[in-house]
């Protein structure tokens, strides 16, 4: 039986349609033939559907949104007898243009839907777009049949997480990689028993909204810079097309769904990196994508003369604390949980969505409030880079209402200066092993994602490769990236065959990845590190789709040792759950020790309000307590001294016995296992012990 308001109403150049229904926004399939094209604008007086035949400059039909299809500010169309798979769409919008009031519309641009699906243009990355073409990126429209086989979010508890921050396209693109289709959805997927044997349990992806990686491309030396990383959305709802292998055929959604579907399978929970502090529409001077023809006065923050808020660094701010553009946030991650199965998500530049209409920081900012509390999300990992590119410093203070986790920059700030024998750093240091309850003592060691390395910087072979920075591939004569890198190139500024040398940076990769993964709170591992993985020195690779971004995986055979380092120290926290525990329990536990301490290079004899370079941190882990199966004591001697240093370990109860599980100073050392009552370490290194009934 065919429901009458499903029958078409008007009729155009054979084209039949009818008003339409206002939710959801963007285009979605209604009945066996229609197609409900729904957009908002607060301020625009006309509102006009678009036609596109695929891949075809002129459209094959505009339709405009009769005066009785507009609701409140919601103009809704439903057209009937278009194929999805041969058409794509836009709309075109009229209403004032006043830019010193925050008005642009312009009638002659066809505009993106921001509820798109799947946007069309940039299926093929960095095939050269047309110049001529006025309208770069397409709605498209998909069926929403992918079957999931029962699948869905993980829901890993949070304090149980190994991150692994990963680019999709760099991952594989190297011929090294050796898979099938590099750089995509597809070869990702190829690498998932890698992943396993490395023993993470999520995987952390930067952007896969579509973006348009030609946003300032350019020439420098030869080598077209491209936006790689992707921090400059072009459409919230649409995974990048240019990533997956199937997108010519229309299967992007399709092949991402598979890849976390298998992921998952696998126990790997996937996060994405998402950005809601700013669009690729940029600054007065930039392109009308979307955002800016359809109601730029309500999406982006301005300034009273009309001009762009940028707190972002990249030309525009979006008002994410508007009510429309709340909920079009909102709207957007409940999709990709609901619809993808996607796990958590990281946001860039968190601390633009704390900002309220002037800019200003708000105590409770309703966006923030209302992820932390939305049913959908209940169970979605949400973390913060708590700051911005205005000045806004969130580290420890980031609105949170219990569920909010943050990237602990202080954590990577003072692991970085400690390790290259910053003994100021000392005191700090042993509030960040702890979890830093400095910070989240009101909320616990889960809020802290530590990591020293991500992607933005160094990687940790190259911090301790390189004192400067060496950006010159990114033609800004350096001047871009961080100057204060807290590296150090350990004799030598960059690749070197002194054998000191080389061995002197394997210790302090290793000594870094010990300290991450013996510390509580959240650990987050760049994809690479684990093979000593190097960008040459580029801090800043945002631009470069090229050897410098891409991971070489011969690195991998010649760097074994250190993969084999991190799987044990990976395995080994997986193994501990005393590491885990995320609620700054202090006090004795069971086991009659205090469940966490720390020592001088003799034991319980530190003083922790002065400088320090060598000292001994020691968990004690009662099966009582944990549901291990036998009661074990963990302790870590470290080293940052450039001389030997000889420690005293700490005396276990009776029949319980010293295990030497990983020495970064010398592998065979290791494999002896048993230790005496003292151990040495050498210059710059660390030992991992294991107390245990003999």
């Amino acid at each position: 039986m065919i429901r009458v308001d499903e029958l078409p109403t008007h009729e155009l150049n054979g084209i039949q349609y009818r008003c339409g229904r206002v939710q959801p926004f963007g285009a979605s399939i209604v009945g066996n033939s229609g197609i409900n094209f729904s957009v908002f604008s607060k301020d625009a007086t006309y509102c006009e559907l678009v036609l596109f035949h695929k891949g075809e400059r002129e459209p094959f039909a505009r339709i405009p949104f009769p005066d009785e299809f507009r609701i409140g500010h919601v103009f809704a169309m439903i057209v009937y007898g278009l194929d999805i798979e041969d058409f794509e769409y836009g709309f075109c919008m009229d209403g004032p243009f006043d830019p010193g009031h925050g008005y642009r519309f312009d009638r002659s641009k066809i505009l993106l839907d921001p509820y798109a699906r799947l946007v069309s243009g940039r299926d093929v990355w960095g095939k050269s777009p047309d110049p001529e073409n006025p309208f770069q990126h397409r709605g498209c429209v998909i069926q929403e049949d992918y079957d999931w086989e029962g699948d869905k979010p993980l829901e890993i508890p949070m304090k149980d997480l190994v991150i692994y921050e990963a680019h999709v396209r760099g991952f594989t693109k190297d011929e090294s990689s050796k898979v099938k289709y590099k750089g995509t959805f597809a070869g990702l997927l190829e690498k998932i028993p890698y992943l396993k044997e490395l023993g993470i349990n999520c995987i952390e992806l930067l952007p896969i909204f579509e973006f348009d990686e030609f946003e300032n491309s350019r020439v420098v030396d030869g080598e077209r810079l491209y936006n790689y990383w992707g921090y400059s959305t072009v459409c919230f709802y649409a995974p990048k097309a240019g990533y997956a292998a199937s997108a010519p055929l229309g299967l992007a959604a399709d092949e991402l769904k598979n890849l976390i579907k298998q992921l998952h399978k696998a126990g790997i929970e996937v996060m994405l990196d998402v950005v809601f502090n700013h669009t690729a529409e940029g600054n007065e001077d930039g392109p009308y994508i979307s955002y800016r023809g359809i109601d730029n006065k309500t999406y982006y923050l301005l300034t009273p003369d009309g001009k762009y808020y940028n707190f972002s660094g990249c030309g525009n701010t979006m008002n994410c604390n508007n009510a429309v553009v709340r909920n079009s946030i909102l709207d957007t991650l409940r999709y990709w949980v609901s619809d993808y199965h996607i796990d958590g998500f990281r946001f860039d530049l968190a601390a633009i969505l704390s900002r309220d209409e002037n800019g200003e920081p708000m105590t409770s900012p309703p966006l923030l409030d209302e992820l932390a509390h939305d049913p959908i999300l209940g169970k979605t990992k949400l973390i913060a880079e708590a700051w911005d590119a205005g000045g806004l410093y969130q580290v420890g203070s980031f609105p949170s209402w219990g569920r909010w986790a943050e990237w602990n920059g202080k954590y990577r700030d003072c692991l970085r200066k400690f390790i290259k024998s910053g003994a100021e750093c000392g005191p700090e240091l042993i509030s960040r092993i702890m979890g830093s309850p400095d910070l989240y003592g009101n909320r616990s060691a889960e809020a802290s994602i530590n990591f020293i390395t991500c992607h933005d910087g160094f990687t940790l072979r190259d911090l301790f490769s390189y004192s400067e920075k060496h950006n010159i591939a990114n033609g800004e004569n350096n001047n871009d990236g961080s100057n204060d890198n807290n590296s150090w190139n350990c004799g030598a500024e960059g690749e070197t065959d002194d054998e000191e040398i080389i061995a002197l940076r394997k210790r302090q990769i290793k000594n870094a990845a010990a300290m991450l993964l013996l510390s509580r709170g959240i650990p987050m591992i760049l994809a690479g590190d684990e093979f000593a993985n190097t960008q040459f020195g580029n801090n800043n690779a945002y631009c470069q789709d090229n050897r410098i971004s891409w991971l070489d995986w011969s690195m991998l055979e010649e760097n074994n040792d250190t993969f084999g380092f991190f799987k044990k120290m990976i395995t080994f926290r997986a193994e501990h759950p005393v590491l885990r525990r995320c609620d700054f329990f202090t006090g004795q536990n069971s086991s009659g020790y205090p469940e966490i301490s720390f020592h001088g290079t003799k034991p319980w004899e530190l003083d922790e309000n002065n400088p320090f370079l060598s000292f001994g941190f020691m968990y004690a882990e009662p099966s009582k307590d944990f549901g291990t199966e036998e009661d074990s004591f963990i302790y870590c001697a470290v080293n940052a001294y450039w001389e030997s240093v000889t420690f005293e370990l700490p005396a276990l109860p009776d029949k319980m016995k010293w295990k030497i599980i990983a020495y970064t100073g010398d592998d065979r050392i290791s494999r002896k296992k048993a230790a005496g009552h003292t151990v040495s370490l050498m210059g710059r290194s660390l030992m991992l012990l294991l107390g245990q009934k003999k």
